[in-house]
């Protein structure tokens, strides 16, 4: 057996940290952009998130959500209004207090002292209370609800730490707002909507996610309930993937959504909001990736067959273009995961290896290298990104199926990765996860510093309140840990909590986490 030549020169055993910044440099995905906290993001790692925001944004509009846009900037009232909202994001708003610079008389510029603002205004960090506005106009009578609305948007939460893709101070996502005529209706959509989240992470990220409901002390400010999705990283560490509130009446009071019900009576709305973010494209990188680069999920990829014509700059590349347009023109025609397969005919300028490592590093599913000698003989020389090398010779693994047999067989080789990678990644989520432990010794123990990727632990918990609840999460806070949420479909409580001893009421995942 061969040692293999990996094309980072980080490994993920040997710091995760270091290795997911030099995927995401390797992969060409982004870059710093010279404001704090602000990113760049590079074509290849756009259109991961353009073909998250395709796939996501047909589900939603299934659901019968219509996408709508609003403004960027909240009148800082709107806020006041929601005191427990408005608590759990001041901390992290930026602010416009001035419409207007002027020279400082130093070559500078400096806000104008006669450009204040009669009232701030609050840089997006969601947008229930704009969007709450909207509805109270929009919401009239019962045969106005429910009301559901979707705006693809960036938002501004200002990051103290910042990490591209999963924090940082600007970032992109959507967010869904419904108004509902009573409760029922209104968790029905919540559920909906997580449901949603856990069928686009499963079934086109590949990411395999726990749903289930935050702790009260999780929730999001104001909320009444709230659920996510939950994954694991390869460190162990879970990424909240996705999420869906139910928020009860209090932002339908604060920005009085009434309607006439049936009888003439006025009542309030029931008001959900659910979102994801560019952070489900770092849970990508962090789930899939490998010590070669990225790996992105067909379903995923903005290309999922890329061909390599290996051109020499003389007068038989011609036929060589020829036969590998053919294939190209073969493969457009094909479909895969219920689309057409989306194929790019590479013919840059440079050496065909070095091309190769290029699209290996960036995570294309599926490399085809053509030559001469593969034009005169028929066929192509394949090289599979969830497959790439041979463990026997240490060199990458190419098969070289006839032109016309890669042309018929690679859709089911596609769906057989998309299938191959969410099985992975479920296989090392489950076998990290113990359900054993009992007290908070055994916490500290699993998540003990000889263990640098320990996963995550169910535990028992009576799910306490008020000072008892602040009382455990300065338990977990000293050991770095944090509640993720309580599983759905779980086996019920049949012990004692870990934290307080008292009977426990429910099952509840503890991590580290992102």
């Amino acid at each position: 057996m061969s040692a293999i030549r990996h094309a980072l020169s980080i490994k993920r055993e040997d710091d995760f940290a270091k290795w997911y910044q030099e995927v995401i440099s390797a992969a060409d995905m982004a870059e710093e952009s010279g404001v704090r906290g602000c990113m760049v993001i590079k074509p290849w790692g756009f259109g991961i998130w353009e073909r998250m925001q395709r796939l996501l944004d047909d589900r939603i509009k299934a659901a019968g959500v219509q996408n709508a846009y609003f403004p960027l900037f909240i009148p800082l009232a709107n806020f006041e209004r929601e005191a427990a909202h408005v608590e759990g994001f001041a901390k992290e708003m930026a602010v416009v207090t001035h419409h207007r610079l002027i020279a400082d008389g130093d070559g500078g510029l400096i806000p104008d002292p006669e450009a204040k603002l009669e009232e701030p205004l609050v840089v997006r960090p969601t947008s229930e209370t704009i969007i709450g506005d909207a509805m109270s106009r929009w919401v009239q009578s019962w045969r106005d609800l429910p009301l559901k609305l979707n705006q693809w948007a960036n938002v501004v939460r200002w990051e103290m730490r910042t990490r591209m893709f999963l924090r940082t101070s600007e970032f992109l996502w959507q967010e869904g707002h419904t108004a509902h005529a009573d409760e029922a209706e209104a968790r029905v959509e919540t559920m909906r909507a997580l449901e949603m989240y856990r069928a686009f992470a499963e079934e086109d990220a590949a990411i395999p996610v726990i749903a289930g409901e935050k702790p009260e002390n999780e929730r999001f400010p104001g909320a009444r309930e709230t659920w996510s999705i939950e994954a694991m990283m390869q460190d162990g560490k879970a990424l909240q993937a996705g999420t869906s509130h139910y928020l009860g009446t209090s932002f339908a009071e604060a920005a009085n959504i009434r309607y006439q019900n049936r009888e003439g009576g006025q009542e309030l709305c029931h008001t959900v909001s659910w979102g994801m973010s560019t952070r489900m494209v770092g849970g990508l990188i962090m789930t899939h990736g490998d010590d070669d680069g990225l790996r992105v999920p067909p379903a995923l990829a903005p290309f999922q067959i890329v061909i390599l014509p290996m051109l020499r700059g003389k007068p038989e590349d011609a036929a060589l273009l020829d036969y590998c347009e053919g294939l190209h023109a073969g493969l457009a025609g094909q479909s895969a995961l219920g689309e057409p397969l989306r194929v790019l005919l590479d013919t840059r300028p440079g050496k065909a290896a070095g091309k190769r490592w290029d699209w290996v590093r960036k995570g294309a599913p599926i490399i085809l290298e053509v030559g001469s000698r593969d034009m005169e003989n028929g066929v192509v020389s394949m090289l599979r990104r969830d497959a790439l090398w041979n463990a026997e010779t240490g060199k990458p693994a190419f098969q070289n199926p006839a032109r016309e047999t890669a042309i018929d067989t690679i859709s089911s080789i596609l769906s057989d990765m998309q299938s191959g990678l969410f099985a992975e990644a479920r296989e090392r989520r489950d076998a990290n996860i113990t359900r054993e432990i009992d007290n908070m010794e055994g916490l500290a123990e699993f998540f003990g510093e000889d263990r640098r990727y320990p996963g995550w632990a169910e535990v028992q918990w009576s799910k306490p309140t008020g000072e008892g609840l602040k009382a455990v999460e300065e338990q977990l806070k000293a050991l770095k840990l944090t509640f993720r949420n309580v599983p759905m479909n779980t086996p019920p409580a049949d012990g004692t909590c870990i934290f307080t001893g008292a009977p426990a009421v429910e099952r509840i995942y503890v991590a580290r986490a992102y």
